[in-house]
């Protein structure tokens, strides 16, 4: 079924006009949830929008002013320059509370960028069918990414980990001796529960292997998926996770052996 994004309806109907009327906009499509899966009322719009090599810049400039313009804009979050070497991102929010919950997520994520040939190459095994809004050349194009990058970048961030596992646990193990709460949950997390995620995402979904802890409801089966929910801090002795993780994180390192 296709998703319903009723709910920015007002959106959708303003960015088709945009790129009707703005030569330096070529492209715009839909992402996120509403093309993997899992949209529902909490969800924001994700946005992508390809420009006119060079001018991403000036037309971010021109449809911010545009969109603080034309729409009850209560806040917007604009990413430093430096987040993206050719490209601007911002959140837009309607509401000043969103986290409250109270009413469905008006937030959107514009992201835009450069025309390159790498943002307009999409897997959608990684990121879902675009829903496209406007794109009169025919410049999105549904690709799988490079195979060979992909298995470096895999073996790479396996290496990474089978290398720094024992270091991994003594440093976590440490933590939680010495009665360090707090150190002992950001090292249990950054080099325990997250390596394990990474490992078991190679596994199962190796195109989406650096998505870190998002989406492992989807991308990961269902008993794997319960079985680290129970690996969570403060899901039980820290000893005892630590313990349950790194024995995990080894039984998958040798299944690669």
């Amino acid at each position: 079924m296709p998703t319903d994004l009723s709910r920015y309806d007002d959106w959708l109907a303003w960015l088709a006009a945009t790129g009707e009327s703005d030569p330096d906009v070529l492209c715009i499509w839909v992402g996120g949830s509403a093309a993997t899966g899992g949209y529902d009322e909490w969800s924001d719009l994700d946005l992508d929008v390809l420009c006119t090599p060079g001018t991403v810049n000036d037309v971010y400039d021109r449809l911010l002013t545009r969109i603080r313009a034309d729409f009850d804009v209560d806040h917007v979050w604009e990413l430093p320059l430096s987040a993206w070497p050719d490209g601007r991102q911002c959140f837009v929010n309607h509401a000043p509370d969103p986290g409250a919950l109270t009413a469905p997520t008006r937030i959107v994520d514009l992201h835009l960028s450069d025309l390159s040939d790498e943002h307009r190459h999409v897997d959608v095994r990684r990121h879902g069918t675009p829903i496209v809004i406007h794109d009169p050349e025919g410049l999105v194009v549904l690709r799988h990414d490079d195979e060979e990058a992909l298995q470096r970048s895999i073996e790479e961030a396996v290496d990474q980990i089978a290398q720094r596992t024992a270091t991994s646990e003594w440093l976590v193990n440490r933590a939680i001796r010495r009665g360090q709460a707090a150190e002992a949950t950001q090292f249990y997390l950054a080099f325990g529960f997250t390596p394990l995620v990474r490992l078991l995402r190679v596994k199962h979904c190796p195109w989406r292997h650096d998505f870190g802890l998002r989406y492992l409801h989807t991308d990961l089966p269902a008993d794997a998926a319960e079985r680290l929910t129970a690996l969570l801090p403060g899901a039980g002795d820290p000893e005892e996770l630590s313990s349950a993780c790194f024995t995990w994180t080894r039984e998958l390192l040798r299944e690669r052996a």
